[in-house]
């Protein structure tokens, strides 16, 4: 079989989507077997990564190949902080370059001039974060609602469309679905889904949080702090100790949040076979990701944000028939800053010179540049943003190691307090303690990684031309 010159593409982007919550990356709690066929039939990055674990920032890197301080999308969408549509992004390079756009589903970056997406043919989009239930969408020609569940709504649009493109011209569509985003409201098929069993918890579901910074224990997204709505409504049953109350939690959250992942499969399975069944498979690049990572009980937690494991680390699925053998999977590290380079290398267009990841493309041809990233940067604003109280942080990842700085303040970012904190470093040797339970900072055993590190994280800052408030220690690179 040979690859098109100038392959369509499809994107799906999910929200909040674990990557331990899909078959191919090794999921103990579900199956997910249409990006499994997917994982089959092509290549999937083992060691793909955020660069700031937080809804709209995470989209406009998608759309920019840029850091959050370069694309200006620090913070959630707020009414002082809205993506600036008009800046360089892969969609209009592809709509100049010759390709139909669309995206259909969550935008979550804004809306109004100069906010609506810019370099797309054809548009339709969730109000902010959405609705599950009869969801309204935004479009130029209005505001319209759709009876029926978002997951499904969307994937209709996103199949109308393509049956109405141009035949003649190559195709790019994102879609972007609101699921599994809280408050994981399942369709009615899949209400009783799993009620039967009970899923395996995680074996940090009661970590103490001893060791971590104070930023770990602070935080509000615990099993505890899962709401009525969460919980939809079942009260707690008495009696129960703490322990089995947070298990009782732990459940309750999970099978939900499961269940509306097999919707989410469903529709991408739906997608593969408009595929298969118009003749386009042969002709289409696929890619499926998610925003940002997200907690499934680990440290006994929901939600993302911090740079823990869970939280940063997202899924990278890549089909692309004729050209990636299947059953690929590539262990180097990549990030979010280097979807838009690669989306426009699948195209035949060079990345715009403002961008500033790197086309994945040679990796997913059996390639490896001599000179590959060692290191992930990462940066969360939202200093005890409203909603966890999570503290802002920065940090380096390599392939052993983790350094995460917790300055104790934030950046003015909307949907964050002022309230300072004392700063604090963690260091994990991920290699030796995989779950990230032991804090090595002030381990002399690990003086001279913290060193190296330090150092490190201060030379990517300045490439990247970042520059977080707050002192590095002393010994680092200036």
């Amino acid at each position: 079989m040979t690859a098109p010159r100038r392959p369509n593409i499809i994107l799906f982007m999910t929200d909040d989507h674990a990557p331990a919550a899909i078959g191919a990356y090794g999921s103990v709690i579900n199956k997910t077997p249409a990006v499994d066929r997917l994982a089959a039939e092509g290549a999937v990055f083992e060691n793909a990564f955020c660069t700031n674990a937080i809804c709209s920032p995470a989209r406009a890197t998608l759309l920019t190949g840029t850091y959050s301080h370069v694309n200006g999308m620090t913070s959630l969408e707020g009414p002082t902080h809205k993506f600036d549509a008009a800046q360089p992004s892969f969609p209009r390079m592809l709509q100049e370059a010759g390709y139909q756009t669309a995206i259909v589903g969550k935008w979550h970056l804004g809306h109004g001039e100069g906010h609506d997406p810019e370099g797309f043919d054809y548009w339709e989009i969730l109000p902010e974060h959405g609705v599950y239930h009869d969801p309204d969408f935004l479009s130029a020609e209005g505001r319209r609602t759709y009876p029926g569940y978002v997951t499904d709504v969307i994937t209709d649009l996103a199949l109308n469309w393509l049956d109405r493109r141009d035949p003649d011209k190559p195709f790019c569509l994102l879609v972007q679905h609101k699921a599994p985003h809280r408050a994981f409201e399942p369709a009615e098929r899949h209400r009783s889904l799993y009620a039967h069993e009970d899923i395996p918890a995680p074996p940090t579901l009661h970590d103490d949080l001893a060791g971590r910074a104070p930023a770990a224990r602070e935080a509000e997204m615990t099993m505890e702090d899962l709401t009525a709505e969460d919980l939809k409504g079942e009260p707690v049953p008495p009696g129960l100790s703490p322990r089995q109350e947070r298990e009782w939690r732990y459940q309750r959250y999970i099978k939900d949040y499961l269940r509306v992942i097999a919707a989410l499969d469903e529709n991408v399975g739906r997608v593969l076979h408009y595929l298969d069944v118009s003749g386009l498979d042969a002709a289409t690049a696929v890619a499926y990701t998610s925003d940002h990572g997200f907690f499934l009980g680990e440290h006994g937690w929901f939600d993302k944000r911090f740079m823990y494991e869970e939280g940063m680390r997202i899924p990278l699925v890549v089909r692309w028939p004729g050209r990636i053998e299947a059953g690929v999977r590539r262990r180097e590290l990549v990030a979010n800053v280097d979807f838009a380079p690669t989306l426009l290398d699948l195209a035949g267009v060079p990345a715009h010179p403002r961008m500033q990841g790197h086309s994945l493309v040679p990796l997913m041809l059996g390639e490896k540049p001599a000179r590959w990233r060692d290191a992930v940067y990462y940066r969360y604003y939202m200093h005890l943003d409203v909603c966890h109280n999570v503290q802002a942080s920065y940090g380096i990842r390599t392939e052993r190691h983790k350094l995460i700085h917790y300055p104790g303040h934030g950046s003015g970012a909307d949907g964050a307090k002022d309230t300072p904190r004392p700063a604090a470093w963690e260091l994990f040797d991920l290699a030796a303690d995989p779950h990230e339970l032991r804090n090595l900072y002030d381990d002399p055993h690990y003086a001279d990684v913290v060193r190296e590190l330090t150092d490190r994280l201060a030379a990517l800052q300045r490439d990247f031309g970042d520059t977080p408030a707050g002192r590095l220690p002393a010994g680092a690179a200036a």
